[in-house]
C-alpha cells in the first residue's frame, strides 16, 4: 500500500511537471509577456505597452534630449545692471527738513489725519514713524499736501520735495530715505528653514541671498529643481548645473511678486520593484540616478527568481507610459545601464523567471503538495 501511494504520487508529480517543463522550454517572447501578466499591475502595463530596448543608440538620443532640456532660457531672471529702488505703495518714508523739526516724523495712513507715530519700539504691531505712501502712490506732507511719489527713486523724490517746499521755505534742505520697505516682496516656500515673505529693499536681492534669508536649505532640499515663478512663467533652476556652466546663481535677481519653491528630494523618488533583492523607493542624488545605481542600491537582480533579460523601466510621458527594457544578462549590459539616466517617478521592474512563475503557479494550485511530491520522487 505504501509503495502504491509512492507510485501514484510520483505519477501525479510527473503529470504536472512534464507539461510545465515543456512550456518553459518553449518560452518565446509571447511566453515572456504571459509571464509578466501573472505578476503585478506594473507587469500588466508593460505587457500592454510598446517596449523600447535600452541600447547605446537610445542612450545617445536620451543624452542629447536632456542637454536640450537643461538649456532653458532663464535670461529673464538676470539683470545686467543693478536697478535703483523705486518707492511704491505701502513704503514708509523718513523725511527730515533741516532747521524745520516741526515737519519731521509725521505719518499719513491712507486718508487719516497726519501726526507723529509713537517711537517706542516695544509697541508691537505699529509701523515705524514716517510718511506712508498710500494705495494710490500718494504721500501727504505738511505745507505742500498730497504728493505723487510712487515710482520715484529716493533721489528723485528728494528733488521733488525740495522743489515744492521752495514755495514756502527759502533754500530747503531735505533728507529722504525709506524707513520701511513694504511694497516689494517675494515668497519662499518648500525645503527652507524659514519659509515665508521676504521684503526687497534698496539692495537688489539675489536668489542666493533670498534662500539665505529664509534660513538656508534643509538637508532634504533638492538643489537641482528649484522653481522660480515670475509673471505666470515657471523657471527650473539647477544650482549645480549653473555652476558647471560657469553661471553664478547670485546673478539671478529677485523682483516683486516672485515665488520661489524648493522641492524635497522625496518628491523625485525612483521605485524599484519586482525580482530584486530589496525592493525600495530611492531618492535621486542631486537630481541624477542611473539604472545601474538603482539596481545596485536594491541589491541587484534576485539570482533565484529574477529574469535578468527582463529589466524594465516604466516612465510616465504625458497620458501614455513609455516602457524601456534592458537585457541585463547580455555582455556589457551593466555599462549600458550606467549610461541610462532615470527620471523622477520612474518605476524599475525586474520580471520573474519562467521557472519562478511556474513554481508560484503550482504553489497556488496545489498548496503544500509540491514539496510532498518532490519528496515522493526522491
Amino acid at each position: 500500500m505504501e509503495v502504491f501511494a509512492k507510485v501514484n504520487m510520483k505519477q501525479l508529480f510527473m503529470l504536472v511537471l512534464i507539461p510545465a517543463l515543456v512550456a518553459c522550454a518553449g518560452t518565446t517572447k509571447v511566453g515572456k509577456q504571459e509571464n509578466l501578466a501573472r505578476n503585478s499591475e506594473t507587469s500588466e502595463l508593460i505587457s500592454a505597452s510598446e517596449v523600447r530596448p535600452i541600447n547605446l543608440e537610445l542612450i545617445r538620443t536620451d543624452k542629447e534630449q536632456r542637454a536640450k532640456n537643461a538649456i532653458q532660457d532663464i535670461s529673464a531672471l538676470f539683470v545686467a545692471h543693478q536697478p535703483y529702488y523705486k518707492i511704491d505703495n505701502g513704503d514708509i518714508l523718513s523725511i527730515v527738513v533741516w532747521d524745520h523739526p516741526e515737519l519731521a516724523g509725521a505719518v499719513m495712513l491712507g486718508q487719516a489725519t497726519q501726526g507723529p507715530l509713537p517711537q517706542n519700539p516695544n509697541l508691537a504691531g505699529l509701523p515705524p514713524a514716517g510718511f506712508v505712501v498710500d494705495h494710490k502712490g500718494i504721500m501727504q506732507f505738511p505745507l505742500i499736501g498730497p504728493v505723487k511719489i510712487a515710482g520715484l527713486t529716493t533721489d528723485e523724490a528728494t528733488d521733488l520735495l525740495v522743489k515744492m517746499l521752495a514755495q514756502y521755505i527759502q533754500n530747503p534742505k531735505v533728507t529722504l530715505r525709506v524707513q520701511a520697505f513694504r511694497s516689494k516682496r517675494i515668497y519662499i516656500d518648500g525645503e527652507v528653514k524659514a519659509p515665508g515673505l521676504q521684503a526687497i529693499d534698496d539692495i537688489p536681492m539675489t536668489l542666493v541671498e533670498a534662500l539665505n534669508r529664509a534660513g538656508g536649505l534643509t538637508p532634504t532640499a533638492d538643489q537641482s529643481r528649484i522653481i522660480v515663478n515670475r509673471a505666470d512663467k515657471s523657471y527650473q533652476i539647477n544650482m549645480q548645473q549653473l555652476v558647471q556652466r560657469g553661471i553664478n546663481p547670485a546673478s539671478i535677481i529677485m523682483t516683486h511678486g516672485d515665488v520661489v519653491r524648493v522641492p524635497s528630494r522625496e518628491e523625485s523618488k525612483v521605485f524599484v520593484s519586482g525580482e530584486v533583492t530589496t525592493p525600495k523607493a530611492l531618492t535621486m542624488h542631486n537630481g541624477r540616478l542611473t539604472l545601474n545605481e538603482a539596481l545596485g542600491e536594491a541589491g541587484g537582480v534576485n539570482a533565484t527568481t529574477g529574469d535578468g533579460s527582463q529589466v524594465y523601466v516604466v516612465r510616465r510621458s504625458g497620458n501614455d507610459p513609455v516602457v524601456y527594457q534592458l537585457d541585463a544578462s547580455a555582455p556589457g549590459a551593466l555599462a549600458v545601464a550606467e549610461g541610462f539616466e532615470l527620471n523622477p517617478k520612474d518605476v524599475v521592474y525586474v520580471a520573474a523567471s519562467p521557472l519562478a512563475n511556474w513554481h508560484r503557479g503550482i504553489s497556488l494550485l496545489l498548496p503544500g503538495s509540491l514539496s510532498g511530491a518532490v519528496g515522493a520522487v526522491k
